[in-house]
């Protein structure tokens, strides 16, 4: 779904990774590269690793740690809003959301990075 909408926004080469661990591979591999990725948007709920845990692992990684970051979780609370925001999270967005909602958040990403 979340492929669908962004392809509908324009944003026509997002990569997938089956888990955290996967996609922390996948974005150190590319960082620093002509191919390095300019969006990470992460699930919190992730097997392997967290989306929590990746957004720590990217931010205490130099080449990483200004790529912006969005957070998807289905979980709203403000304990974890919270740490995500301490974590350097760009911005989150809760599940359910409509694409509109999500072009909302990226834009706000985009003018928050400048």
């Amino acid at each position: 779904m979340i492929r669908g909408a962004l392809e509908g926004l324009g944003l026509s080469h997002a990569v997938e990774a089956e888990n955290g661990q996967d996609a922390l591979k996948l974005i150190e591999t590319k960082a620093g590269t002509p191919e390095a990725f300019g969006l990470i948007l992460s699930d919190w709920n992730m097997p392997v690793m967290t989306g929590i845990d990746l957004l720590k692992k990217t931010r205490a990684t130099a080449a990483l740690k200004t790529v912006p970051f969005l957070m998807i979780t289905a979980e709203g609370s403000a304990g974890q809003i919270k740490e995500a925001i301490e974590s350097g999270v760009t911005n989150y967005i809760v599940k359910p959301f409509s694409v509109d909602s999500l072009a909302e958040k990226l834009r706000a990403v985009w003018k928050k990075m400048g």
